[in-house]
Order: structure tokens, then sequence, then C-alpha cells
């Protein structure tokens, strides 16, 4: 796809759960590729749903999506079949070992068995989990279970990558490693669609930042652009200032206060 084209297109995108309240409130957004985006917002702000609409989850919509050009809505699996995603919380089939997850995952995505088990264990053991490769998972920290789960997301060596807090659980090394893994992904044209709560690692990383409200778009541009719209402000104040959740301070010394029995 030429990189003039966006690879994410959203027009008046709208969702409701139960028919009355907007959780979306008409979305407009171009993606292109090469781009790491930031995703951020409030809790229920439509992060998730957004997210989920995206990678064809969630079929039930107004407005139009596409995905590379493909209707979402009348394609889900050939968009499916391009994508990666790394939810922030995910069911991981714990009685399987990291080897035999990772055949299973690639063979959903019909990659040949010769190359799933070159690619599984190289990166196993690249994510320091080589020892652990035929170990089953129910044992596993949450950080061993995050790597095995964003090695699944990267192993079909998607065009778009949709990571949902990717750095929960992960030590200090491995997320400096995850994040440099996403600059040179992206500078091979990969698109990263990246939700976090965690703003410093949004404002380093992403070269688009858009920040969503009440199921509504209220800012979108580049770090530097957001500044000098805000004096200069830190994302994290920034964010504060837009979505109205000020007087952390304030919030802070009353629960002090009420664990003092004040």
């Amino acid at each position: 796809m030429n990189s003039t084209q966006p690879i994410i297109t959203m027009k008046g995108l709208k969702k409701s759960y139960d028919g009355k309240n907007l959780v979306l409130c008409g979305i407009d957004l171009d993606i292109f590729p090469g781009q790491i985006i930031g995703y951020i917002g409030p809790n229920g702000a439509g992060k998730t749903t957004t997210v989920k609409i995206l990678i064809g989850m969630l079929p039930d919509f107004e407005g139009e999506v596409t995905v590379f050009g493909v209707n979402v809505a009348e394609n889900p699996l050939e968009v499916k079949q391009r994508i990666g995603y790394v939810p922030e919380t995910a069911a991981l089939y714990d009685t399987l070992t990291p080897m035999e997850y990772l055949r299973f995952i690639g063979q959903i995505y019909g990659i040949s068995q010769k190359e799933i088990e070159a690619r599984s264990l190289k990166m196993l053991e690249l994510f320091g989990l080589k020892s652990e490769a035929n170990v089953r998972m129910n044992a596993f920290s949450k950080g061993m279970k995050q790597k095995t789960l964003i090695i699944a997301g990267m192993i079909h060596d998607p065009d778009i990558l949709f990571l949902d807090e990717p750095l929960a659980g992960l030590d200090a090394n491995t997320a400096i490693v995850i994040k440099e893994i996403l600059a040179q992904l992206a500078a091979e044209g990969k698109t990263i669609f990246y939700c976090s709560h965690v703003m410093d690692v949004v404002e380093r990383i992403c070269n688009r930042i858009i920040i969503i409200d009440d199921g509504a778009i209220i800012a979108n541009g580049t770090f530097d652009e957001l500044q000098a719209m805000n004096k200069g402000k830190s994302l994290e104040r920034i964010f504060s200032r837009l979505t109205g959740s000020s007087g952390h301070a304030e919030k802070a010394q009353d629960i002090i206060s009420a664990l003092h029995g004040e």
C-alpha cells in the first residue's frame, strides 16, 4: 500500500452496547503506514472498543471502517490475517508450553511448520525464554506470559500491530527491547497502534498521539504539536487538563486523610 494512502480509516464510527448510550460518538480518523500511534484516554473512554472494532472482534457498529482498504464489517477475516494483537489481559492456554502455544498460533496464520519452529525458537531465545520453551505456562509469572503473548502477536510478521498495555509485567530491560522493536518495525513501514496509560512511554515512542474522552477525539497530533498548544507541558499534564482529571494532589491527600481516620 502506498504510504500516502491511509492504512486505517474510520468515518463516523459510532458504537453503543445498549442501543442508547454511545461508547464511540463519531470517530473520524486516518492512520498511515509507518506511524506509531499512541491512543490514550481515561478508563471507559472507548479505547478498547475502538481496537476491537478495528481487529474485527465487534462487527456491530455504525459508520465505515477500513483496514488495508478492506471493509472490516464485511471482511473481518481478511483483516485478521494481516494484523497482530497483544491484549492487556488474555486467557492463555496455560496448560500448554510456549512452543505448543506458538505452534497453534502459527498454524492459525498458515505459517509452515518449519517456519513456525524456527521463528518460535529464535524469538523465545531472544526474549530469555529458551529454557522454558517446553515448560507448561501455568507456573509462569505475568512477565513470562506477557513475553509469550508478544511473540504470538508478531510471529506472522503482521503489517499492523495492535498493542494494549504491552509492557505490563515486563522487566525494565525487556521493556527497552520492546520499545526498540516498535521503532524498527515502524521504520520498515509497519503501523503500530499503541494503547497505554503510561504517559512517559507514549510521549517517547509515539510519533502521533490521539487522546479520546467520552467516545470522542479531543486531541490529535505529534507530541511537539500538543506541547506547543499547551505551553510546553508534559503529556501527563496535557492529558489531565484535556480530560478534566485535575486535582490529583488534593485527591491523594484525601486518601491519606481517610487512611488516618481523619
